[in-house]
């Protein structure tokens, strides 16, 4: 087995290549492609990433679109947010 990484985690298969600034923002995005994240149709923590934008849940089987490295995006969270405001506005209940 390898070596044990303390600081640089996921990214220490890079070993001292490509410059620590470039490394630092790989981790970030290695980190939340590998993260398991919560399904909004059962509840479960068990949301892993298939593929570039699809994620599946592995307890209800569903699949779903997001975002590239994580579930939902922060531009998604904010579209959702202004069409529910709409919709309070125009009285519409879901």
């Amino acid at each position: 087995m390898g070596n044990h990484t303390k600081k640089v985690g996921i990214c220490g298969k890079y070993g001292t290549r490509y410059g620590a600034t470039l490394r630092k923002v790989i981790k970030k995005m290695e980190v939340t492609q590998h993260a398991t994240y919560g399904c909004t149709f059962c509840g479960k923590n068990a949301v892993k990433r298939q593929a570039t934008g699809i994620w599946k849940c592995g307890r209800c089987k569903k699949t779903m679109a997001g975002g590239a490295y994580v579930l939902s995006t922060s531009a998604a969270i904010t579209v959702r947010t202004a069409i529910t405001r709409m919709r309070k506005s125009k009285g519409i209940e879901v």
